[in-house]
Formats: structure tokens, C-alpha cells, sequence
């Protein structure tokens, strides 16, 4: 049972009087989660603690029901659960373990007494009872996966957790992870780096998971905003995207074989009616594993762009038609 299989649209009722969205909900394990996700990593790393509210306060509107986070990720963790506030019952929050913690050397990896001392700490900054999918954020090389899976499964049977997951694993670390749950909690989704931009996954992980029945959560869908139109040929980035913030780090993004890539998928959703932004959204929800779509927003404005882009959709000849066109591009 994949996550597309499970879709269906609800309709839910926002802040404004008179107002009801529907919003398209699919499956990860038991959870009933919006098709199109908020990640918060901004909210702990780059935006003012202001202008979080604005940006969840949109999200809830809009009919966004899941919010992603991480320990690592600054402040996110505080601030989302203090902008949700009395909302807390309506919506799902996933949060990860795994990372180091900045400032905290004595964090991070999957060790059994770290993951139990991870997410007291994890639900007592979200000021929280439980955390709805729990996530290993990346794979720990020292640490058996079936003594980490142990101790999550201990920490589901205090109702602490309600679904585990995994992130930036690989098909191969993925179906490892699967085979010592027994009858334990398994993970029920992998959230990794897919665009169409960076189509990696595309090869193991993705059919794994559709082989497997795990909910793919795909994070950076926009390729750091490479896919809204926000860069340009030639030009720098402008100062308060993350392109520019990150600069060194991604050294090479905004490369001639990128923009190829852009121009040649905005003029072929221009041609269909669509916007380059739906049509990111829609390749991702076209995948039958595809649960969540986790998109960052630090504006009102882009949230109600993203939730508005996840609705469009590609049918079986257009998909193959995308992935025909990239096709042209892997060899240069």
C-alpha cells in the first residue's frame, strides 16, 4: 500500500469565516498528512522569530496539516511549537534525531541511550505529549540499525512516538533497516533530496519504497529555489535566498547545465498551461510513493504558492514526457 493509493481529498476548515479548503491527504503508516508538507528549517536557522507566526498561521490556512522539523535546525523546534499553540490536536509533527545539535558536542548518531535522551528533549521543546513521525536523520556507521530500531520501538510503546521513520538513507541502508523490525515498529517513511533537479533516488530508492509499501517525503523540491524562477542566468543570487547564504557550500548550483535544464522545463510547462512551479510539485505527487511534498517557505505568500502548486497534477504520457526530456540532458 503506497501513499497515492491512500489519497483522498478532506476538507478543512480554516481561521477565516466562511472559508473551506480542500486539501489532498495521503498516507505515511497512519498517518493522514497533506500532500504538500512545511519544512521549518528556516525557522531555526535564518527568519526572524516574528515572522514565524505569519508563515504557520498561512500554512494552517491553507489546509497544511504536517510540519517537519529537526533538533538540528537552531530554534525550529521552540518555534513551531509555540506558533501552533492551540492547534496542536489538528495537525501532525515530524521531527528528526540523528544530527549534531550545534553547540551541543554530545549529540547526535543513534545510539540507543541517545535516542531515548533525544526525544524527551525533542518533545519538551515542542512543548508537545508525542511526536507524530519520529526520524533518524541520517544513517549512524557506528550504531547497529537494529539497535537503534530496539530503542524506537520501546519509545512508540510509551506513546511518546506514533511512527518512526528514516532520512538521506540509501535503497540499500533503507531495505537493511527493514529486515530486523520483526514485528517491532519499521519505518514507514525515508525522507530524501529529490527534484527535478536531483533525481538520484530515482533509480533504487523510489522503487524500493513503492515495493516496500514506505512513504517517500521528498525535501528540497524546489532545488533550493532553482525551480521558482528566483535565479537567473548569469546573475548573482539575490541576498536573502539561500543560494546566496550558502554560497560556498553550493558552489557551482547555478551552473549553464542547470539553467539548460530550467529553460528547457519552463518552456515545456509553459506549452502545457502550467507554471514551473506546479509542474515540480506535480512530477513529485505523480510518484504512487510520493505521501508528502516537504516545501520551506519564509513568506505567507509562498506557502499559499506551494499548496496552490500541489494541486496540479501530470498524467502517465506527460510524466514520460518529463523524464524524456531530462533523459536528453544526463549524458552532456
Amino acid at each position: 500500500m503506497d501513499g497515492r493509493e491512500e489519497g483522498r481529498w478532506r476538507s478543512t476548515a480554516c481561521s477565516r469565516p466562511g472559508r473551506l479548503l480542500l486539501v489532498e491527504t495521503r498516507r505515511i503508516g497512519s498517518l493522514e498528512v497533506s500532500v504538500v508538507g512545511l519544512g521549518t528549517n528556516n525557522f531555526g536557522m535564518t527568519l526572524e522569530v516574528g515572522k514565524v507566526g505569519p508563515v504557520v498561521d498561512a500554512a494552517l490556512e491553507q489546509g497544511i496539516n504536517f510540519f517537519d522539523t529537526s533538533d538540528s535546525y537552531g530554534t525550529s523546534e521552540e518555534r513551531v511549537g509555540k506558533a501552533l499553540g492551540a492547534h496542536r490536536d489538528e495537525v501532525l509533527i515530524a521531527t528528526k534525531f540523528g544530527s549534531q545539535v550545534r553547540g551541543q558536542p554530545d549529540t547526535g548518531g543513534a545510539r540507543p541511550d541517545y535516542v531515548r535522551r533525544a526525544v524527551d528533549s525533542s518533545l519538551m521543546r515542542l512543548g508537545t505529549d508525542r511526536i507524530d513521525l519520529y526520524q533518524i536523520h541520517r544513517p549512524d556507521p557506528d550504531t547497529p540499525i537494529a539497535d537503534t530500531l530496539g530503542a524506537l520501538s520501546e519509545i512508540v510503546a510509551t506513546g511518546k512516538v506514533r511512527e518512526i521513520g528514516c532520512s538521506n538513507f540509501t535503497a540499500a541502508q533503507l531495505e537493511e533497516a527493514n529486515k530486523p523490525a520483526g514485528t517491532g515498529p519499521r519505518f514507514v517513511s525515508v525522507q530524501n533530496h529529490l527534484s527535478l533537479l536531483e533525481r538520484a533516488d530515482e533509480a533504487g530508492t523510489v522503487p524500493l519504497c513503492e515495493k516496500l509499501g514506505i512513504a517517500y517525503l521528498p525535501y528540497y523540491p524546489l532545488a533550493n529555489g532553482i525551480l521558482t524562477g528566483k535565479y537567473h542566468r548569469g546573475e548573482e543570487p539575490p541576498e536573502d535566498t539561500r543560494l546566496k547564504r550558502w554560497e560556498s557550500r553550493l558552489a557551482g548550483t547555478l551552473s549553464d547545465a542547470t539553467f539548460d535544464r530550467v529553460d528547457a522545463l519552463a518552456t515545456w510547462a509553459r506549452d502545457h498551461g502550467r507554471t514551473l512551479l506546479e509542474l515540480a510539485f506535480a512530477w513529485l505527487t505523480a510518484k504512487p510513493c510520493v505521501a508528502s511534498v516537504i516545501a520551506g517557505a519564509t513568506r505567507p505568500d509562498q506557502v499559499v504558492a506551494n499548496v496552490a502548486a500541489g494541486r496540479s497534477s501530470l498524467s502517465s504520457s506527460e510524466v514520460e514526457e518529463i523524464d524524456e526530456l531530462l533523459s536528453g540532458f544526463d549524458n552532456r
